[in-house]
């Protein structure tokens, strides 16, 4: 049997950086090769990349969001793709790091869920489940720190994690916690 960590896939990295400086969006946006903006649709330039694939978003107040990255190695490409594009402009920049934000991870713990069985035995507390709302079952754990959308396939959704390891940890947590009420069937 497969164990369900090895099933786990960074779906996307979320970091935000800042450059030290402001910047005029519109003249930005017209010297920025790939760069869409629009301040009646989103206060920020959108500026797509290719290599990785991922976006950023240029706010007026020098701060920046990557994301769209399948790692946190993407992320720091991204960056330095950003800061290298607005050099080639002329526009001299501090290139902070960036912080993660979020990393969004999917897995499959290998068997159906009983959603219902799930959210009582699990308890109230942490949970959410609302299946004529949403068919998945939100479970907030404490560490890692960390929200986890369960549905009934066994597939799993992590988001909120700043580590790529927080994803690994959570989904231990969760077969810990569901083998211990006897709603893991593997």
């Amino acid at each position: 049997m497969t164990d369900p960590t090895d099933t786990i896939t960074t779906e996307n990295v979320v970091a935000s950086g800042d450059t030290g400086r402001e910047f005029d969006l519109q003249a930005l946006a017209d010297d920025l090769n790939n760069a869409q903006y629009d301040p009646n649709t989103f206060p920020g330039i959108v500026y797509r990349m290719d290599n990785p694939q991922s976006a950023g978003l240029i706010f007026h107040t020098g701060k920046i969001v990557c994301t769209g990255a399948k790692s946190v190695e993407d992320i720091n490409k991204s960056a330095e793709t950003i800061f290298n594009a607005l050099k080639q402009l002329g526009i001299a920049v501090e290139e902070n790091p960036f912080t993660i934000q979020n990393i969004v991870s999917s897995a499959d713990l290998g068997c159906s869920l009983n959603l219902n069985a799930v959210a009582i035995g699990l308890g109230l507390g942490q949970i959410e489940y609302e299946p004529e709302q949403f068919p998945g079952l939100v479970y907030r754990l404490d560490k890692p720190d960390v929200v986890v959308l369960l549905f009934g396939s066994g597939k799993a959704v992590i988001t909120g994690g700043t580590e790529i390891q927080d994803a690994a940890t959570a989904v231990n947590v969760i077969i810990s916690k569901l083998e211990n009420v006897g709603l893991m069937n593997r």
